[in-house]
């Protein structure tokens, strides 16, 4: 077993990591940090949760030069939640080595952020709208850059923020290094991983994370027109402590909820649509469980790092087998038992057998009784049903 120090550490970064309780790293970390620290520019297929922070972070800090008081590590990510994040796992690493991280995004004084700015950070992290208007209207330095981290590409690609990108990419004229991380990598990600990426290593940073022991799958063979029906039957049904209910669009999201609101209790909801306070009071009330059941859009689900969730539902079969896979890891993590529910429509049979051949599992059927006659699938279930996992 190897130790950090193996795998091109320094003494003083790892005693710093081993008094945080990282001592040996991850097979994630052992093929990720020697690339990084050789300044490779580098494709990682990760999800939020596998550990990509900390297998990109822990380098990057390394990277920093101390007697330089710019930006040098440039981390962009699609949304406030995820920034933060971000920022709060590297800040225990980086700030006792003496390096200074901050983060900018939109929907706060830009005034107080270009001050600290000013002041001297060394890593940034930041939304792709606040930090371009910051470079074309404030003259923000970037020549100290030396490292461009683009995470969760896939989602900055769907929220339009890719010409953003493009901007900030094109500012940096100086040699650097470019970290492309993608939950995701459907061939429009492939393509723009090949536009600014030089000679890049490509690995999958959630291999190994992918289907935990503790997961159980299951479906609900339902119509569409009676899936919030089946969903208000489930919920009464089903033992759980909290809950995601997946959509895949906002309007869904929005749709779902005024219709299921006064029948489901501790229901809330969560998308980009909402004011940046609203969003994050949620996210806060969910971490907190005032919330039992909260109906979200993938990209919000990828700012919350929330371990209570016990259950995942699919009330929208997604459209492809990575983000099924993304969504269940939601749940059973460090151990926890979790199950993730479908919702399969006959229109969405094709892309569920594609998603149990590519995900490698055996879905359990949940039989429902739906009132006056639905033609959901009838019968009993239990609430305290045992579900078989892999």
């Amino acid at each position: 077993m190897k130790y950090f120090g193996d795998i091109g550490i320094n003494n003083e970064l790892v005693q710093i990591l081993k008094s945080r309780g990282f001592v040996h790293p991850t097979k994630i970390q052992e093929e990720a940090i020697p690339l990084i620290l050789e300044g490779k520019d580098l494709i990682g297929q990760a999800e939020t949760g596998s550990g990509k922070t900390a297998a990109c972070g822990i380098p990057l800090i390394q990277r920093v030069d101390k007697s330089i008081n710019d930006v040098q590590i440039l981390v962009l990510t699609p949304t406030r939640e995820l920034a933060m994040q971000y920022l709060n796992e590297t800040s225990s690493f980086a700030i006792p080595y003496g390096v200074t991280p901050f983060v900018v995004y939109g929907g706060f004084d830009k005034d107080i952020q270009l001050a600290k700015l000013r002041s001297g950070v060394q890593i940034l992290v930041a939304t792709p709208g606040r930090i371009t208007d910051i470079i074309y209207n404030d003259y923000f330095p970037v020549s100290n850059v030396r490292t461009l981290v683009i995470d969760e590409a896939d989602e900055m690609m769907k929220m339009g923020f890719i010409e953003d990108v493009d901007f900030i990419k094109n500012c940096l004229i100086q040699e650097h290094q470019t970290l492309f991380f993608s939950a995701t990598m459907p061939p429009p990600i492939k393509k723009l991983a090949k536009k600014y990426l030089k000679d890049a290593v490509h690995i999958r940073l959630n291999e190994e994370q992918v289907q935990p022991d503790t997961l159980a799958h299951a479906f609900v063979n339902v119509s569409r027109r009676d899936k919030k029906q089946a969903l208000k039957e489930l919920v009464k049904r089903e033992s759980m402590e909290q809950a995601l209910i997946f959509c895949n669009t906002r309007s869904r999201v929005s749709s779902l909820f005024r219709d299921s609101r006064d029948s489901i209790e501790g229901l809330e909801f969560l998308h980009g649509g909402l004011d940046q306070n609203i969003r994050s009071r949620i996210v806060e009330k969910f971490r907190r469980k005032k919330i039992k059941f909260l109906i979200t859009t993938d990209v919000m689900a990828r700012g919350m790092d929330i371990g209570g969730v016990s259950h995942i539902i699919n009330y929208d079969v997604p459209d492809n087998p990575e983000i099924y896979i993304h969504r269940s890891g939601r749940t059973a993590r460090l151990g926890r038992e979790g199950v993730s529910i479908s919702f399969v429509s006959p229109e969405d049979r094709q892309e569920f057998a594609r998603i149990k051949e590519k995900a490698g599992i055996e879905p359990d059927c949940i039989e429902i009784h739906l009132p006056g006659g639905g033609d959901g699938h009838k019968g009993g279930g239990s609430r305290h049903r045992r579900y078989r996992r892999r």
